[in-house]
């Protein structure tokens, strides 16, 4: 797996953890500095199960079972990377049975691209907002998926772009962009054939859907009016997630709450930090005001340190603590960002 998609969960310590997947186990660090892991996890004999209910409504959890009984627990920060993780280490333990190599990295050599194609460069062409591919809602099952396209359009644009001399040829382009997590598979027939063992896991197919991972990829079930409504708040990536305390409304009591930070649209979700699924609250942040606060109410320096306040567009004012100076810095420039950027 690539370094950038490394953060996890590790719930044994419930502490944050660098995780690595190798070809025959997972390694964990407890910074990514580290030369020398805390624990290996042999996936000789796993079984991996997700989702994993193990732990109530703990968001997004998955269990890798070894040989000898032991259950590893691990939370990723949201759906899709879940399913990354669960998609590449089912592939490394289906790799060990069968006596194959597993390495997300060797695309480059199994199917001999050539040295010149930089598919950094290529992904960000296919980005780009006038002349790359064209991001739409797709409906199939009964499911829309927002932000996606389809295998055959990834195809079609590879050959009028002039990237590959013809389809055979934008197909191992294609499979390249997905093996090294510039494409995401959406939907059951993709994700399937990245599963499987075929020569090619990607599709030129029209009912073949995929997404860019840093898109906001979401996608619903055909439902009310309401729920759509609703679930518009969680299509901006999120661009900051931890824990702050935050201030009752009614009682002004502290509890500390698990935030998450979207932009387009810009919405701030508070979660109970024990892992319910379903947010608290949300703060919507368009045309918001942030600031630090250094007194309280009534003119006299406050006793809680590093507290901002947001007020929203409609007014209605919320007061966070963070746990140091740097931190409410931090938090500060990324929702003034988010609240300008977002819609």
């Amino acid at each position: 797996l690539e370094p950038e998609r490394q953060r996890l969960h590790v719930f044994n310590t419930w502490k944050p953890m660098w995780v690595v997947l190798l070809e025959d186990g997972i390694e964990f660090y407890k910074k990514k500095s580290d030369n020398t892991p805390k624990g290996m996890i042999p996936l000789k004999g796993s079984t991996l199960t997700s989702p994993c209910q193990d732990f109530g409504k703990r968001m997004f959890v998955f269990k890798i079972t070894t040989t000898k009984q032991q259950d590893h627990f691990f939370q990723a920060a949201f759906l899709e990377e879940r399913d990354a993780w669960v998609r590449d280490i089912k592939k490394a333990i289906k790799c060990i049975e069968g006596g194959q190599k597993f390495a997300r990295k060797s695309t480059r050599r199994s199917i001999r691209l050539p040295e010149t194609i930089d598919l950094g460069a290529l992904y960000l062409s296919m980005k780009d907002t006038e002349k790359g591919i064209k991001e739409l809602n797709l409906e199939k099952d009964k499911k829309i998926f927002n932000h996606c396209f389809t295998g055959n359009c990834v195809i079609d644009w590879l050959v009028s772009n002039q990237s590959v001399r013809n389809r055979q040829e934008g197909l191992m382009i294609a499979s390249s962009l997905l093996n090294e997590g510039y494409l995401q598979p959406a939907g059951d027939m993709s994700k399937s054939a990245v599963d499987g063992t075929a020569e090619n896991p990607f599709l030129d197919n029209p009912d073949a859907f995929y997404y860019f991972p840093d898109s906001g990829f979401f996608f619903e079930e055909n439902s009310s009016d309401d729920d759509v409504i609703l679930k518009e708040e969680f299509r901006g990536v999120i661009i900051k997630q931890g824990c702050l305390l935050k201030q009752g409304h009614r009682r002004k009591n502290w509890k500390v709450r698990k935030f998450i930070l979207r932009e387009d649209p810009a919405y701030l979700h508070y979660y109970d930090p024990a892992g319910a699924e379903d947010p608290l609250g949300a703060i919507h942040l368009r045309g918001c005001v942030v600031t630090s606060v250094e007194s309280n109410s009534n003119g006299r320096k406050s006793e809680e340190e590093n507290l901002f306040e947001i007020i929203t567009a409609d007014e209605v004012h919320y007061f966070l603590q963070a746990a140091s100076a740097k931190e409410r810095t931090e938090w500060i420039k990324a929702i003034q960002v988010a609240s300008r950027t977002g819609k």
